[in-house]
């Protein structure tokens, strides 16, 4: 598969997000206190993998293998580990999940970009589907944040 320039530069930009995402994902998976926030940061952290390990075989020319991260299962079954009160705990895994929930937010916005950019089908729809799984990600963060009354 031969790349356009300007397909390669967005893949360099994609490439640079998704490591981001995965150095950021581990980092927090290490930090939170919470947990379940620990194991969901653990989970997201191998999918984003993917994600990079995707970017990377579309980058040297390959067709995109099967879709990214779709083996991977989630738990998304949060218990409310933090009341309605601040506390220090809750405080710093409310910012890990803001940061990270404003990340997923710009990724997925420069996905959207990407996908109308390229000619390829299988390439289109391989960022499509990452881009999905990121705003699952966002959604995943957010029921997180919502069950122990983060966000409002």
């Amino acid at each position: 598969m031969q790349l356009t320039q300007k397909e390669t530069d967005l893949l360099k930009d994609l490439k640079s997000q998704e490591k981001l995402c995965v150095d950021k994902y581990t980092k927090y998976a290490s930090s939170a206190l919470d947990p379940q926030l620990k194991e969901l940061f653990t989970s997201i952290s191998n999918i984003e993998q993917q994600h990079l390990n995707t970017i990377s075989q579309i980058e040297s020319g390959n067709q995109p293998s099967a879709q990214s991260g779709a083996k991977q299962t989630v738990n998304t079954s949060f218990s409310s580990n933090y009341g309605m009160g601040d506390t220090p705990d809750k405080q710093a895994d409310c910012y890990l999940c803001s940061d990270l929930l404003a990340d997923e937010k710009h990724v997925s916005s420069v996905y959207d970009t990407c996908i109308f950019e390229f000619k390829d089908t299988a390439v289109r729809d391989a960022l499509n589907h990452i881009q999905k799984e990121e705003q699952q990600h966002g959604k995943m963060i957010y029921d997180y944040m919502s069950t122990n009354n983060m966000y409002s």
